[in-house]
């Protein structure tokens, strides 16, 4: 099963139309994606990618290796209840929390601060294009998502560390993400990423060619009425190599109150005769515009169609 790469260069030149059709369908048919020629400095994402690394190494591997979880997983049998993660989270907007984690290096965390602030143009710049190819607003989920002092971002770094016995533990358990536009630098090498699609696991390649791997959130199915998808997704646990995660959540404020883009709800409440009012005088006209009329009529305004309210 082929997963979508969408080439974003495309997006300038003669070939717009096709990459957003590809992009919606994407979005409504997969729930996830992979981008290349995003605009993210590559170099920036390895360093960050080598950093992380590194971090993991030298201050997270040793007290991993010794905790219960690790050290119980020989004599155990099938763990449900955890998964096989080094993880920590970073807040980067609307306030972060970057300087309270000391163990980062000076290094890390000027890589991170800049690398956030590229992906939140890139995050601002997919979440335009869903809207656009939804019919609504440009800007509608970024004003969705902003609340009193703009969205929520923040990244879980993550090593799946290698796993002895893989067949006794996941690496991260199945769930969608609760949140909106996630980002993924992942690793280059070692697989294990899952997405449930068509009632199959598939295998999620390692991110070649500085690819970045995107997925939409449950507030992304939110918004767009069911649209678009938040899928099902998963990490096995592996036992050859440790892998890199770096997902980056471009989520609604914490206060932000979330409902269905309003062009995109379908009428509700209305009384069948009303319809058929209209459906007799529109037969042969647009089956959406019917829908419209039904929604004004419903808020009290004119029908678009007739200029009855």
């Amino acid at each position: 099963m082929e997963i979508p790469v969408l080439d974003f260069s495309k997006l300038e030149g003669e070939e717009r139309s096709e990459t957003m059709a590809s992009l919606h369908d994407a979005c409504a048919k997969w729930g996830f994606f992979m981008i290349e020629n995003h605009g993210v400095d590559v170099e920036l994402m390895e360093k960050v990618r080598l950093l992380v690394s590194q971090h993991y190494e030298e201050n997270l591997k040793a007290s991993f290796c010794d905790s219960e979880m690790a050290k119980n997983l020989e004599n155990n049998g099938y763990i449900s209840d955890k998964d096989w993660e080094s993880t920590y989270f970073i807040w980067h907007r609307p306030c972060s929390n970057i300087k309270e984690l000391t163990s980062l290096s000076n290094d890390l965390r000027k890589a991170m601060d800049d690398y956030i602030d590229q992906l939140i143009r890139l995050a601002e710049k997919i979440s335009e294009l869903m809207c656009e190819n939804l019919g609504i607003e440009k800007n509608h989920i970024m004003e969705a998502f902003s609340g009193s002092k703009g969205p929520s971002v923040g990244t879980k770094v993550a090593i799946y560390p290698q796993c002895p016995h893989p067949e006794r533990i996941r690496g991260l358990r199945e769930h969608t993400d609760a949140g909106g536009i996630i980002l993924l630098l992942q690793d280059d090498q070692v697989p294990g990423l899952e997405f449930f699609k068509d009632g199959k696991w598939v295998k999620i390649p390692p991110s070649k060619n500085n690819r970045l791997f995107v997925n939409t959130g449950d507030q992304v199915e939110i918004l767009s009425n069911g649209a678009y998808k938040s899928a099902l997704h998963r990490v096995m646990a592996m036992k050859d190599g440790n892998r890199l995660s770096i997902a980056t959540f471009y989520n609604p404020a914490g206060e932000a109150i979330i409902s269905p883009a309003p062009k995109l709800v379908l009428p509700s409440h209305y009384c069948f005769r009303d319809y058929l009012n209209l459906y007799t005088k529109t037969k042969f006209g647009d089956k959406d515009l019917r829908f419209q009329s039904l929604k004004n009529m419903a808020n009290g305004r004119p029908s678009i169609l007739t200029g009855e309210n």
